[in-house]
């Protein structure tokens, strides 16, 4: 497990405010904050973060920012958000970050939900969808505070608020202000994503996220003070806990990547230890890998493809828990060193001793193709309401396929009809109320319902269907897992994302989208030339790519149609999620004569 650093009190107790000080106190003068300034990185230590987040406090005090009141942000991973989230903790404010990706109607609704007097954000982008509400009566918003100043207009600057707070800052009152939080006081407030209607406001304690934290350390083995490339959004519970909880738990170092596209150029340049994606990360890498191989001269390709075989099988005992046969071992550090570790460093994944995904199903072939590079990517499962993880794979016990076993201290069970329930410390209090108080989710005898249907195994694996709510039941009354039939259309290189419908319909059709990198390189493998949408022969393979599918699925779940779209779905054309989740209402909606037409005789 990851050395725990010394606990300032019982885990159980703790605040965040009280593991800042013990990083300023314990590792002062170790990194905390990274982030790029022009071509160079620009980086605070602890003892640096934490005079910084004193300063804040004092500016956001001065602005009149309360105990116990919600303040949201709208920022990209910049070191402003950063900061200014562990300065309002201190104050014993809530910290509550908005999507960018939020519609006006979505700011509105978590403006008047949360109550929220106070607002950070970026600049001139976010500006047209929160300015309205400062004039609206029914919105409590009183302040804008603008971190781009020469975008700022009317408003109050960053840069301002920080220099009064460094004019005010008294170094008792910021002491007696932490000092003042209690474990079970709220730490932030995470809103759902709104794939299925407005967002719902997750009351997340101190309690709840140490306690995670902890448990997540009894799984997982790290370099001390170990490294992580921060750049999915800070409104996400996952980038919560590993861009600014877990950091502050473990006095680890924070690489901001305010661009998500430049995360593989930083990975390159950082060669990190960890590295956590959600399934369509890894699917993205994984294609642009195999680009890059089908480039290759036949004699390496054959060699690369001896060595992930050699890979696999090792990844194969490990998830039998069987010792490799000493043959096997030395076969594999021979691949590792002469072609997986040299191929790996291009993309700067050689150091890594730590690969995770959640947040949706991960493709079982996404698995395997990066267990042929010797990376075994742990796939966790969890909620926001349950303050992230629930269930892990450990690198002594996992089992491809599966979300793992839970974490210390949490209890799952199966329902009748599937649905797994989860019981523990660390599931949140409740679903916050605009008057300020919660709705206990769970039931009299503190089981929470998360909505996930699936089965645990005789040792103890969880393993996923799909969500409750996004079961297809056929008009034959057939359930099907719409994640299932999507995954097996993905597992062809050719097909980046995938779409299935059959809600109440006799037979299931599906919307398809090329993926935007190894189309191309698979069209010009070919001699194809211009857009391999338009193209018969891309046309064909996608026609058999749906074949193969069909030919591993039951006869409920196999296709029947499918339309082939230009455009590839994502957060900015609202059809995913900022998590990459597929909005499954808004593309049936966008694409509802497509789907019509797919059932027109």
């Amino acid at each position: 497990m990851t050395t725990i650093l010394r606990l300032p009190g019982d885990p159980a107790d703790i605040t965040l405010p009280a593991l800042m000080l013990r990083n300023a106190e314990d590792h002062g003068d170790l990194p905390a904050l990274s982030w790029r300034t022009g071509d160079e990185w620009s980086t605070l230590t602890w003892r640096e973060a934490r005079r910084k987040v004193a300063v804040l406090a004092a500016g956001y005090s001065a602005l009149g920012v309360r105990r116990g009141e919600h303040v949201l942000m709208m920022m990209g991973n910049r070191p402003e958000h950063w900061l200014s989230d562990l300065a309002l903790m201190h104050l014993g404010a809530v910290p509550v970050t908005v999507y960018s990706t939020s519609a006006p109607e979505q700011v509105a609704h978590i403006v008047r939900h949360s109550g929220a007097r106070f607002a950070i954000v970026e600049g001139a982008r976010e500006l047209p969808r929160w300015e309205p509400l400062l004039d609206d009566d029914t919105a409590p918003l009183e302040r804008l505070v603008v971190v781009e100043a020469a975008e700022a207009g009317p408003h109050r600057t960053y840069g301002s608020l920080h220099a009064s707070g460094g004019r005010l800052f008294n170094p008792d009152a910021f002491e007696k202000a932490w000092r003042e939080n209690r474990s079970t006081d709220a730490l932030t407030v995470v809103y759902t994503s709104g794939t299925t209607g407005d967002p719902k406001g997750v009351r997340l304690t101190h309690r709840n996220v140490v306690l995670n934290g902890i448990a997540l350390d009894g799984v997982v083995e790290f370099p001390a003070h170990v490294g992580h490339i921060c750049y999915l959004p800070f409104a996400h519970i996952a980038e919560r806990m590993l861009g600014i909880y877990l950091p502050v738990l473990r006095a680890a170092h924070v690489y901001l990547c305010a661009d998500p596209v430049q995360v593989a150029a930083t990975a390159r340049e950082l060669h990190p230890f960890q590295f956590f994606g959600v399934p369509r990360v890894w699917e993205k890498l994984a294609a642009s890998v195999k680009a890059a191989l089908t480039g290759l001269p036949e004699e390496r390709r054959r060699a690369v493809e001896a060595a992930n075989e050699t890979a696999r099988a090792r990844v194969a005992c490990r998830e039998r828990g069987e010792e490799p046969s000493a043959e096997l071992l030395a076969a594999y550090q021979e691949a590792k060193e002469k072609v997986l570790d040299p191929l790996l460093a291009l993309a700067g994944f050689d150091r890594l001793v730590w690969t995770a995904t959640a947040s949706a199903p991960m493709p079982l072939d996404v698995a395997r193709f990066w267990a042929g590079f010797g990376l075994v990517i742990m796939d966790a499962w969890g909620l926001t309401e349950t303050t992230g993880v629930v269930t892990t794979n450990g690198p002594d016990a996992f089992r491809l396929g599966s979300v793992g076993r839970p974490l210390e201290g949490l209890e799952i069970r199966a329902a009748d009809d599937g649905e797994i329930l989860v019981r523990g410390a660390t599931v949140f209090d409740g679903y916050l109320r605009p008057d300020g108080g919660v709705d206990s989710a769970c039931d009299v005898d503190g089981w929470f319902a998360t909505g996930d249907i699936g089965r645990i195994d005789e040792d103890g694996f969880l393993w996923l269907t799909d969500r409750k709510k996004e079961m297809i039941v056929t008009s034959t009354g057939k359930n099907v897992s719409p994640a299932l039939v999507e995954n097996t259309l993905k597992e062809h290189p050719l097909i980046g994302q995938a779409l299935v419908h059959g809600d109440g319909r006799s037979y299931l059709v599906a919307l398809l989208v090329l993926d935007p990198e190894m189309a191309p390189a698979w069209a010009a493998a070919r001699g194809i030339e211009g857009d391999p949408v338009a193209s018969e022969a891309v046309r064909e393979e996608v026609a058999r790519a749906v074949e193969a599918a069909n030919a591993r699925l039951n006869r409920t779940e196999q296709i029947k149609r499918y339309r082939v779209l230009a455009e590839e779905w994502s957060p900015e054309t609202g059809e995913l999620t900022p998590s990459l989740k597929l909005r499954r209402r808004v593309i049936r909606e966008r694409y509802e004569q497509v789907i019509e037409d797919l059932y027109t005789p």
